[in-house]
This record gives C-alpha cells, sequence and structure tokens, in this order.
C-alpha cells in the first residue's frame, strides 16, 4: 500500500518536530492496511487524535466556543461520503465512511451525523479541548449574542487554514479522505470545503487528491477536482499538484495546499503558504 499524508498548509507549524513525528506514524499505519479506504481512515485517525494538528482533538473553536469536527472520504469508483458540524466528535473520517458505506446518502450534518455515529459505536461526547486550543480561545473576548455582533466578531477574528488527509493506493484501487476541525472563530455552524466532494477531497479512476487551506476559497475552486482533471489530463501528480496551486495563488490572496497520488503511487504535493508538512509510506 502506497500512502501520503498531509497535516495541513498554513504558517510555520509551533511544534514542527512532533508533528512531523506523528505524521510519519499516520502514514506508516496506513501502509500496513487491507485496502486503500483502510489506509486513509487508519492515517487519518491518527492525525485526529494528534493534538498537534487541527482534525479531532485540538480542533478549532466556533463562535459559540464548540469544536465541531469534519470530514469526507472517497474511492476512485466514485463511492464517496462526509459528516460535517460534529460537536464532539473525535474520529469525524469513520463516520464520513459510515455515511458513504451504509447509507445512500454522501453528506450528513450536526445532531443528526452525531447520533449516526452513535449507532454504529463511533465514541461521541469527546473532550476536544487541549491545554493549546483553551488558550487561544481565552485570549478573545467573546461575541455577544446579537446575530449583527456575532458576525462582527467572526470578520474581525475568523482565521486559520489546517486541516488533515491521505490519499492511498494498491496499485489498482484508490482512495483519499480529509478531516478537520474548520476555522478559527468561525461563525457557529459554519461549513468549509473539507466535506464537500471535489473541493477538500477528491477520487477517480486516476489518483486520488486532499486539499488544505482556506477553505471558502478552496471550496469556490474545487480544488481538489481540478487537481485530479489534471492527472486525467495526463499529467504526472506533481505537475498535477503544482499547476493547481499556481493558478490557485495566480487567483487568490489566501493559502492552499494539495497532495495527489496516482493508481500508480506517484505522489505529488504543492502549497502556496509558509509550510505543508507531509510524510509518505509504502508496505
Amino acid at each position: 500500500m502506497d500512502v501520503i499524508v498531509h497535516g495541513g498548509a498554513g504558517s510555520q507549524p509551533d511544534r514542527p518536530s512532533e508533528r512531523r513525528s506523528a505524521l510519519k506514524t499516520a502514514a506508516r499505519r496506513g501502509s500496513a492496511a487491507a485496502s486503500p479506504v483502510d489506509a486513509v481512515v487508519a492515517a487519518v485517525r491518527w492525525l485526529e487524535s494528534a493534538p498537534e494538528f487541527n482534525a479531532g482533538v485540538g480542533s478549532a473553536v466556533q463562535s459559540d466556543g464548540t469544536i465541531r469536527t469534519d470530514a469526507g472520504i472517497m474511492t476512485g469508483r466514485g463511492s464517496a461520503g462526509a459528516a460535517c458540524s460534529m460537536p464532539g466528535v473525535e474520529h469525524a473520517v469513520e463516520v464520513a465512511r459510515v455515511v458513504m458505506a451504509s447509507t445512500p446518502h454522501v453528506l450528513l450534518a450536526g445532531e443528526h451525523a452525531v447520533d449516526l455515529a452513535a449507532s454504529f459505536g463511533i465514541e461521541t461526547h469527546v473532550d476536544l479541548w487541549t491545554e493549546r486550543t483553551r488558550e487561544r480561545w481565552n485570549e478573545v473576548e467573546p461575541p455577544m449574542t446579537g446575530t449583527g455582533d456575532q458576525l462582527a466578531w467572526v470578520r474581525d477574528h475568523f482565521t486559520g487554514h489546517d486541516t488533515v488527509g491521505a490519499v492511498a493506493t494498491d496499485g489498482e484501487r484508490v482512495a483519499t479522505a480529509t478531516s478537520t476541525g474548520g476555522r478559527w472563530f468561525a461563525l457557529a455552524g459554519r461549513v468549509g470545503d473539507v466535506p464537500q466532494i471535489g473541493a477538500g477531497f477528491y477520487a477517480s479512476e486516476a489518483g486520488g487528491a486532499s486539499a488544505t487551506g482556506a477553505g471558502e476559497d478552496i471550496a469556490r475552486e474545487t480544488l481538489a477536482r481540478r487537481a485530479i482533471h489534471r492527472l486525467e489530463e495526463g499529467a504526472d501528480p506533481q505537475t498535477a499538484a503544482d499547476r493547481t496551486i499556481a493558478e490557485f495563488d495566480d487567483t487568490h490572496d489566501s493559502v492552499a495546499g494539495v497532495i495527489v497520488m496516482d493508481t500508480d503511487g506517484n505522489a505529488g504535493r504543492a502549497h502556496c503558504g509558509e509550510s505543508m508538512q507531509t510524510a509518505r509510506d509504502s508496505f
């Protein structure tokens, strides 16, 4: 199994060595899995439990002081599932897999997604706060209760652009998954690119891609789908990643990154922020 993982694009991380170690472990765990779907779930699950990343434990906090998680997963054969806006769910990628494998839907949201998770034995009501996120939340003045006050507060504080993601192939099949806690101080209930097919994640028979960065701009550009379209036109994964991010950088004053892998296990990565840590492994 060939696996590539990323820990989000953005500014230089505070704890790069810890993040790098977690990414290497995630890739190694993914490469030992039995299928591409199992591989991306195993890799992303590990990163959701690593407090250094904005996914699962350690996620960003929304304007009402609640952490909500999102994830999406897709195979090269067109199966897809996503779940979003879930408070207290550490392993959002597991919920996305349940939506893909066990429901007729592609996206489930909020408390109903949490209920679905619980019914499949996925742990809910998890404390996703860390000392780091608590300190950052306590540094700001919480927004007022009125809608106008909340919107003004969000415009002043809305920031951040990390996610985690993975792409895997066994030489024939491919899968991709992306997971996030969203962006810091977003309006409560905000959903970005991560659970949107073609934006934060996409796969076809040519390969898979996982995107990271400024979710609103990524969603508008359907960034992951653009990267895979270039694979389908014959570009190698590195060229597909480079061209996709270069085009994004030309038209947006924000951060984005993407990892791409084809079914032969060739991989590419590109970003237009200060940093995007990745890791690869094969078994």
